[in-house]
């Protein structure tokens, strides 16, 4: 009897030993912080609901010049009423090509860029870096220059334009690009208004030029990855066969991969995948979403390495909105509307002699 009692201590014994070396394995575990990184195999979806970032290279004073002109603030606040809206569906009736020759003394430059119709009245949206030729036409030093509106497949002459508007804070931060072989940017304000004054063979002008459809809405970042249309005259066989080449029209769907802002927390740039129409002298062409408005203005090439061969990027027409406010008080459409030769005219003489003195400076 004795003996079968001290079996069953020794059991007990042994049972008691047993559970304490368990709870004691167990407070080691739940008291140890040196455990291994713990792996997650479910992927963190990327944040798409905000804008990558672009430098800005704009940091000098903005002009205010015209904001402060009393005849050329009289000029928009009296404008009469003029013909507005779409006058055209197919971009390629609405794109031209504006064309510049720049004669020196010790060398011919020619620059071809892609514009397009904004107004029935003839008014022309391009490239601030196409349209600064047009500055340099009223003056002989330094060498000669002529800019013509072509239009057409292929493209063939048809119009002299003069300018309307061109960026001042854009030629103030790149007068010196002009000059350069290769002139690069970031496409910050580089835009311009130009309006067509006359025909080329003299024949009556249009009673209503075809234009696009223009949309200056701020675009949300759900834009990325939506379908849009470039449309451009692409240079690439004249660059190869000479300024005798025939220039032909294209427009080519892609999408849109990325939305960046200059700091302004809007989208100010869009990148375009790779197309047919990512060349040189697409610049200026129009991007256009699936409703057919224009929402963008083609100003470079873009990353062929992320967003394939031809790829470009646009500012938007809400970024073209909101720094033609800055710059002279009023909207994109108040800037278009009215007596444009009027309107020309004191833009001629109020803003242009200051930015074609500094394009001369540039280039001196």
């Amino acid at each position: 009897m004795h003996f079968l009692a001290d079996l069953l201590i020794g059991i007990l014994m042994a049972y008691m030993l047993f559970t304490n070396s368990i709870a004691n394995r167990i407070s080691t575990w739940l008291t140890n912080t040196e455990e291994l990184p713990t792996t997650i195999s479910e992927e963190i979806e990327p944040d798409n609901s905000t804008l990558s970032f672009l430098p800005s290279r704009l940091e000098r004073t903005i002009p205010d010049i015209l904001l402060k002109s009393a005849d050329y603030q009289r000029a928009a606040l009296g404008a009469a009423a003029g013909l507005t809206g779409e006058t055209a569906e197919n971009p390629l009736d609405a794109i031209v090509n504006i064309y510049c020759t720049y004669i020196t003394d010790s060398y011919i430059r020619t620059t071809t860029g892609t514009g397009f119709f904004i107004d029935p009245d003839g008014v022309i949206l391009t490239n601030a870096h196409v349209a600064q030729f047009l500055l340099l036409e009223t003056t002989h030093e330094g060498g000669d220059t002529e800019c013509i509106v072509r239009a057409g497949t292929p493209a063939a002459p048809r119009y002299e334009a003069d300018l309307l508007y061109i960026s001042p804070a854009w030629v103030l931060d790149n007068a010196d690009e002009m000059h350069q072989a290769v002139p690069m940017g970031t496409g910050e304000r580089d835009y311009a208004l130009l309006y067509v004054k006359d025909s080329i063979d003299g024949e009556p002008l249009p009673a209503a030029f075809p234009a696009l459809s223009v949309d200056t809405a701020l675009l949300p970042v759900t834009m990325r990855e939506a379908t849009v249309t470039a449309a451009g005259y692409p240079a690439t066989n004249l660059l190869v066969n000479g300024p005798s080449a025939d220039l032909i029209p294209q427009e080519a769907s892609s999408t849109i991969s990325e939305l960046y802002t200059f700091g302004s927390n809007y989208a100010d740039v869009i990148s375009i995948r790779g197309s047919a129409v990512g060349a040189e002298g697409a610049s200026g062409g129009p991007i256009i979403n699936e409703s057919g408005q224009v929402i963008g203005i083609i100003v470079t090439r873009g990353d062929d390495t992320l967003d394939g061969l031809g790829s470009l990027r646009a500012i938007t027409l809400s970024h073209i909105e909101r720094t033609i406010h800055e710059e002279t008080g009023f909207t994109l459409a108040q800037n278009i509307s009215g007596n444009l030769p009027y309107r020309a005219s004191i833009f001629a003489t109020t803003l242009a002699p200051f930015l074609l003195t500094l394009l001369q400076q540039a280039g001196a």
